[in-house]
């Protein structure tokens, strides 16, 4: 199927605009947004600075139970990424990296904790993605310390 001709122009004009739109922005919010999601989640798992919940470990036990991992290890190691890789990927440092362990961490979330969240966990995926296929852009540490181009 093709546009009809008079059509033609104006898409050419608005498509001409929207390409005009700076990649630097949009690389800072697919960083940014993804981390406070999994920031959120963090603090939940939390009381004050870093003091991991007996609520989550139960939690880890009963609702989020891994097959290879064990339950306290597993929230310790949760509750440290969910808190240490949204730093990382609101400053775009070691961003790329960042966002491949939060990518892990949805794969984990969709394959063996809530399998029926695909299209949240999609939309997670198709962020960090696009940070690791781009990179963090500019407004980055990462960019600042000439460990991206």
């Amino acid at each position: 199927m093709t546009v009809p001709l008079p059509l033609r122009p104006t898409l050419g004009r608005v498509n001409n605009l929207l390409h005009r739109i700076p990649p630097d922005p949009v690389r800072l919010m697919l960083r940014v947004f993804p981390a406070l999601v999994f920031l959120q989640s963090g603090r939940t798992k939390v009381e004050g600075l870093f003091t991991i919940r007996e609520a989550t470990f139960y939690l880890f036990e009963h609702e989020y139970a891994l097959p290879l991992i064990p339950p306290q290890a597993a929230a310790v190691l949760a509750a440290t990424a969910e808190h240490l890789l949204p730093a990382l990927m609101i400053a775009g440092l070691l961003t790329r990296l960042s966002a491949l362990g939060f990518l892990g961490m949805t794969a984990v979330i969709q394959i063996f904790v809530y399998p029926d969240a695909w299209m949240t966990h999609g939309l997670w995926a198709a962020a960090l993605l696009a940070v690791v296929a781009q990179g963090p852009g500019r407004w980055s540490l990462d960019h600042m310390l000439r460990l991206e181009q």
